[in-house]
């Protein structure tokens, strides 16, 4: 048996979500951290009748409904977003970037990210309410209804070969932060409500 197993602190090796805005071309995935539980939804309907020739009912099933489910501790960059303003593209930084920061050019309305530390590259299809993942982060992509596509990494299997990645696109939806004094760090559970099927690679 070559069990999956999510390896928690095992770089490499443990469940990894990442999310990105589905409009986008070239969109930077925004990955998920501090998922302390995950479940993945696959529930057909099923239409039942009775016939007279039988005394049990036929059921045949028919469409389903797919969702992912979790419950994470909100990390303040991944929840809200972050990027950095420019007045336009000729105030971009030259140089000192990492890679993958988010820029915003406000008088062409476009999304820029850092390709390396001294180049920047327009984020297809991106305008002032197109926002990259990251830059939108989890509230922001819930609050939007941004159709997402997603990437879920099972983890490694316990024979060491690379696990299965399940892929898919849908909406972000149920966030209900919660803290208290016994939970001192804000935590909140997120539904990923699928539209269409899983793929699975």
């Amino acid at each position: 048996m070559a069990y999956i197993f999510p390896a928690p602190g095992a770089v490499g090796v443990q469940a990894t979500l990442s999310i990105a805005n589905d409009a986008l071309t070239t969109d930077v995935a925004l990955n998920i951290p501090a998922m302390q539980d995950i479940t993945i939804n696959n529930a057909n309907d099923v239409f039942t009748w009775t016939q007279l020739d039988s005394g049990s009912k036929q059921q045949v099933a028919t469409t389903a409904t797919n969702d992912l489910s979790m419950n994470i501790v909100l990390d303040q960059t991944v929840f809200f977003g972050q990027f950095t303003t420019v007045a336009n593209v000729a105030a971009l930084p030259v140089s000192g970037m990492t890679i993958g920061t988010i820029y915003f050019a406000t008088a062409e309305s476009a999304w820029y990210k850092a390709t390396s530390a001294t180049v920047t590259a327009l984020i297809t299809g991106t305008s002032a309410s197109s926002r990259p993942a990251v830059a939108a982060g989890i509230f922001g992509l819930s609050k939007d209804k941004t159709n997402v596509d997603f990437t879920l990494f099972l983890g490694k299997t316990s024979a060491g070969a690379a696990g299965k990645t399940i892929t898919g696109n849908g909406y972000i939806t149920g966030l209900a932060p919660t803290v208290s004094a016994d939970s001192p760090v804000w935590v909140s559970p997120i539904t990923i409500t699928v539209t269409g099927d899983y793929t699975v690679s």
